[in-house]
């Protein structure tokens, strides 16, 4: 007779685990966070809101990394962990709340900043319960998980503590600006969060799907291109009716084409190789610090620039449609402008460092040189109209696009030829599976 398995709580993942719908899931959250941030430092942009802005982000990805790695040890989707993973995700949203007041109180409701400090401490210390039993049920992911316990509690506790004492640190003289002791508190935790970060990810921590680890940071980059397409969708605001006119199309369909660039230059051959990469590091301690270097810590510079030209875009738009008679000609701020272009250029450093660190081969310098060139001419051109230097970034956009096909034609073709026979074996295997078991 037949012993029926018994029923699992927690069903580990595996080496061939890919993302789940829940985690797909958890993404959207995060379109509505990263479009909180763009919003608040666009209303008020200045040095100090984008500061805010950056750091707000840097704490946004640790927890989304840290779901990340949970999906990567169990199933998000089987037994008792989607009910856990309900309950972090409530409380991402209400931290994508109350991202407004995350520094600042507004009149009226809760006291903005000890909510968001509160949000973020149920996030961390429940992602890190949720570990633990993790750890307890399956034993896999870490090395010594019972043992080496206090290394990944210690930060966790220790950031949320300082979010938690900036939050009750009272107002300046000026009630609209951050106190400076909050902004150093804040500043501390997440230091706190990402120095652990780096003994937890290089010693104890070990990637059980190198597949799912890809896929899960490369639907990350995917919501971050979302919000420059909501940025063209919706304008300065979310109300979005920008005004029909010839002006705000060009910007639009100029805006959409940097959009497709960035995701061509990550998607096209980046992504694919990467994963490659990881698949073939055998060696433990090798993977984990490639899956440090190459995803947890590269991919966030990645992440804040596509979030900073959205920025810049939404700014252009706003300015572009404020008057339909005189937009071709109106000239944006220096912040504006170095946001367009100081969003890209950081998108793509951090992408050639990427590529370098996964496949060591890679030479990024001559793409690199030829869009600082750009940027360098259109600063030169002291504040060129809005509609000349965002044609000037998509078509230098466009000629990167075009150079990494021409130069890197036959590592492409290798490359995705191995991830297409990947594919068809995978969808091969799939169907027999099926045809006996369905």
């Amino acid at each position: 007779m037949e012993v029926s398995e018994p029923r699992r709580m927690i069903h580990p993942g595996a080496p061939g685990s890919r993302v789940t719908r829940l985690e797909l899931l958890y993404d959207l959250i995060f379109v509505f966070a990263f479009l909180n941030v763009t919003n608040v430092a666009g209303e008020q942009l200045s040095p100090l809101g984008l500061t805010r802005a950056l750091l707000v982000l840097a704490l946004l990805w640790w927890c989304w990394t840290s779901f990340a790695a949970l999906g990567n040890l169990a199933r998000a989707d089987q037994g008792l962990l989607p009910l856990l993973s309900f309950a972090i995700m409530a409380a991402v949203l209400v931290l994508a709340l109350t991202l407004p007041e995350a520094f600042v109180d507004d009149p009226g409701g809760l006291y903005g900043p000890v909510v968001f400090a509160a949000c973020y401490a149920v996030v961390r210390v429940g992602q890190l319960a949720v570990h633990w039993t993790v750890l307890r049920t399956t034993g896999a992911g870490w090395v010594g998980p019972l043992r080496n316990f206090g290394v990944f509690a210690v930060p966790v506790l220790t950031s949320t503590t300082l979010i938690l004492i900036a939050a009750l640190i009272p107002h300046g003289a000026d009630k609209a600006e951050p106190n400076p002791v909050r902004l150093g508190l804040w500043g501390a935790a997440i230091v706190a969060e990402y120095l652990a970060g780096t003994v937890r990810l290089s010693g104890r921590f070990y990637i059980v799907s190198a597949g799912h680890w890809a896929e899960r940071h490369a639907l990350i980059v995917l919501v971050a291109l979302g919000e420059s397409i909501i940025s063209i969708g919706v304008g300065p605001n979310l109300t979005g009716g920008l005004p029909v006119t010839w002006a705000v199309i060009v910007a639009a369909a100029l805006g959409f084409t940097v959009t497709v660039c960035l995701w061509w230059m990550y998607f096209d051959e980046h992504a694919i190789a990467a994963e490659q990469s990881l698949h073939g590091t055998r060696d433990p301690e090798v993977r984990r610090r490639l899956v440090r270097d190459a995803y947890t810590y590269l991919h966030l510079p990645m992440i804040i620039g596509i979030i900073a030209f959205a920025l810049g875009l939404k700014r252009y738009l706003g300015d572009i449609s404020a008057d339909p008679e005189t937009g071709w000609q109106h000239r944006v701020e220096i912040l504006e402008l170095d946001l367009l272009y100081g969003g890209v250029l950081l998108f793509l450093l951090a992408l050639a460092a990427f590529a370098r660190r996964t496949t060591h081969h890679y030479r990024p310098a001559l793409p690199l040189v030829v869009l600082v060139v750009v940027l360098v001419v259109v600063i030169a051109t002291i504040r060129p109209p809005a509609l000349i230097a965002l044609a000037m970034l998509a078509t230098g956009c466009v000629v990167l696009v075009l150079m990494q096909f021409w130069q890197r034609s036959h590592a492409r073709s290798r490359v995705r030829r191995t991830a297409l026979n990947e594919q068809l074996a995978s969808e091969a295997d799939q169907s027999e599976w099926r045809r006996k078991h369905l």
